[in-house]
């Protein structure tokens, strides 16, 4: 008999059709469950790439320490990867982050670092730096590392193009790293440049887990614009009410990011008609019960 290993069953997560939530137009809205990957998001793809792309080129080596700024997600899959490879994980993250999330990563193994929530990502990321220059640990940097957006061009595209036997019309995601959006833009053009790519971003004022506005000194080096056909701003209340929305009208219990990328899927099945709406669901929404999100009566 042949079995799996854990990084063997990274990627191949569901594409599943709404049922209740209605897109309109004869559109067919469809959801990419990356929850059910094996650390609960669509990041399992690109730690596990990140890991062994460097091992594969001699950058790292299992016992090496490696180092990572990161808002949650990201933290989670890294330090399971690191677990199944045999690192030292060192995560730094805003101390907001949901106490679900430090106990996931802390429960693999990994050391948590935390910063103000008032420095936020852009801190974090400056003292990932600084650890590193100091000789700390060993970088993925997941802003401007291409094994992120390399991981979803190799197994997130070919799956959607695959699973919608080449009919997808629209992919909408929220970008925070960006690394999902370039990775499948990249894949998806290639095979039909008329394929519309939707990226989402919070409005001023936002603070919406998974999606950044980056001050333009802290753009990921791996964004390229002209990947991303159009950009939607994304409310707080909006991605809240909508992720509330996937839990109790479709059963899919996911984060507000998620929410926000079914928000954005409606804006867009608004203005077309007969498409194939793709949407990324980032992760599972356990994760933020803590946050009293979807407290009763809300």
């Amino acid at each position: 008999m042949q079995f799996h290993t854990l990084e063997g069953v990274v990627g191949n997560t569901p594409l599943v059709r709404l049922q209740r939530i209605n897109a309109g137009h004869n559109n067919t809205l469809l959801a990419k469950l990356e929850g059910n990957n094996p650390a609960g998001s669509v990041k399992d793809r690109p730690a596990l790439s990140m890991i062994s792309e460097a091992e594969a080129r001699g950058d790292i080596a299992a016992g090496d320490t490696l180092i990572e700024a990161t808002s949650g997600n990201t933290g989670i899959a890294l330090a399971m990867a690191a677990a199944i490879k045999g690192y030292r994980m060192v995560l730094i993250m805003p101390d907001n982050a949901s106490s679900e999330r430090k106990q996931a990563m802390a429960a693999y193994g990994a050391e948590l670092v935390t910063v103000s929530k008032e420095a936020g990502m852009e801190g974090a990321r400056d003292l990932a730096q600084n650890m590193i220059e100091r000789g700390e640990g060993k970088p993925l940097d997941q802003f401007a590392n291409p094994d992120n957006p390399l991981s979803h061009y190799r197994t997130t595209g070919p799956e959607l193009w695959r699973q919608t036997e080449g009919t997808i019309t629209h992919f909408i995601s929220s970008m925070g790293t960006t690394g999902t959006i370039m990775g499948v833009s990249r894949f998806l053009k290639e095979r039909n440049p008329d394929i519309r790519i939707v990226g989402l971003q919070p409005e001023d004022g936002a603070s919406i887990a998974g999606i950044r506005r980056w001050p333009e000194a802290y753009l990921p080096r791996i964004f390229d614009a002209s990947r991303v056909d159009s950009v939607l701003d994304i409310g707080q209340q909006e991605a809240e009410e909508h992720m509330r929305r996937l839990a109790r009208e479709e059963g899919i219990l996911a984060g507000v990011s998620s929410g926000g990328s079914l928000a954005g899927a409606l804006r867009v099945a608004e203005q077309v008609e007969n498409a194939v709406i793709v949407f990324i669901v980032c992760d599972r929404g356990d994760r933020y019960l803590s946050t009293g999100l979807f407290a009763p009566g809300v």
